[in-house]
């Protein structure tokens, strides 16, 4: 059984790739973007088409065993984002099923090959229905967010769904010429990748959006970089993680660098009653944690009562609050331009980030001009 499986995905790889190699070959760094279907009509800044090569809509739910919008403006917004192709002609239209609260349905649809085969035609109608150009599948198993941890069954499950869908998508792509995409967004830890067939599905899937943010967050009571590049030697043992370590796990797990996209944040973590020494990093915090988006953070700053530092063991900037003892770890221009030169040096597919409407263009700017001017 084992055997057939393989010998199955390898044949969905082998004619995948012989169908669009030549659109592969001439792709160039991705700039992922996820914008969020919530704040579609509430954000001052529009979408920069032409700065990006890839939109991601978050999110699409699962329901009754199929692929459903979440919100009934979900339609219209579909219909805005496709009017930015008239900027951007080669601007790819994705649909993110999924996200860290709506992950419960995966094991079931992933569960048997008629289960697959119901959500994979699902997808394909959406697609067409929305003029759309793929699907991202963010399946996050978390015992902390109320979904279903993973079990040793979902690992080869996961893999099916994916085969299913490309077979799918493959299969009316061959009939219009017209390439549909398959994505998905992975966490950073290493628990995940004992989990998953990495291998396979880096190979499946058109590319792996990798989330390299939230290393630390509320669930840490001591301050930390929650998106560094790299490990910075005074980071605490039980705390190191980077950006530069999750590729190498990847990597070694047997995904191709060229699949990999990381992943950059447009928003801080932030910690409260920080113990105040070496201006709050790798501190005590007692206080509430939170987050905040990038405009935000540019605000604190210009307060007066933040000050920027910079580690440059980890390539990442922080904030210190002094008199308030208020520490925030986050992304700026600066940093991104170090993740741009890291993903040039490794040979990776690109960045992506989450998400679009937290920032005022500046990380934008930054991403566009290191990876696509800066080629």
């Amino acid at each position: 059984m084992k055997i057939a499986i393989y010998l199955f995905l390898s044949l969905i790889y082998f004619f995948g790739n012989l169908l669009f190699a030549q659109q592969n070959a001439s792709e160039e760094h991705k700039i992922v973007g996820y914008v969020f279907g919530d704040l579609m009509e509430k954000a001052e800044n529009p979408v920069q088409a032409e700065k990006l090569t890839h939109l991601n809509y978050a999110f699409a739910k699962i329901e009754n065993g199929k692929i459903s919008i979440t919100n009934e403006d979900d339609p219209k917004h579909f219909k805005t984002l496709n009017k930015l192709k008239s900027i951007n002609p080669s601007l790819k239209l994705l649909i993110s099923v999924g996200g860290w609260s709506n992950t419960a349905s995966f094991p079931s649809i992933a569960s048997s090959d008629s289960t697959r085969t119901r959500f994979a035609n699902s997808t394909l109608q959406f697609l067409k229905k929305y003029k759309l150009d793929g699907i991202d599948l963010d399946w996050e198993a978390h015992k902390n967010n109320g979904s279903t941890p993973f079990f040793p069954e979902y690992k080869e499950n996961f893999t099916l769904l994916l085969a299913k869908i490309r077979q799918k998508l493959d299969s009316f792509s061959a009939k219009t010429n017209n390439h549909y995409l398959l994505t998905v967004a992975t966490p950073p830890n290493p628990t995940y990748l004992k989990n998953v067939e990495i291998d396979q599905i880096a190979k499946i899937a058109d590319f792996v959006n990798i989330m390299c943010y939230d290393f630390h967050d509320d669930w840490n009571t001591s301050t930390c970089h929650h998106t560094n590049l790299l490990i910075s030697l005074a980071e605490p043992k039980n705390q190191k993680q980077s950006t530069a370590l999750v590729v190498k796990n990847y990597i070694e797990s047997g995904a191709d660098p060229k699949k990999l996209v990381i992943g950059a944040a447009f928003y801080g973590r932030g910690w409260k009653k920080v113990t105040p020494v070496n201006n709050g990093l790798y501190q005590p915090a007692k206080g509430q944690s939170f987050a905040l988006n990038y405009i935000a953070i540019k605000d604190s700053l210009r307060s007066g009562k933040y000050h920027r530092y910079w580690d440059e063991e980890a390539k990442a900037p922080y904030l210190w609050n002094a008199k308030d003892k208020i520490f925030i770890s986050y992304d700026d221009p600066v940093s991104l331009e170090k993740k741009a030169e890291f993903i040039k040096k490794e040979n990776l597919g690109g960045a992506m980030f989450w998400q679009y409407h937290a920032d005022d263009g500046e990380l934008l700017e930054s991403l566009y001009r290191n990876l696509k001017n800066g080629n």
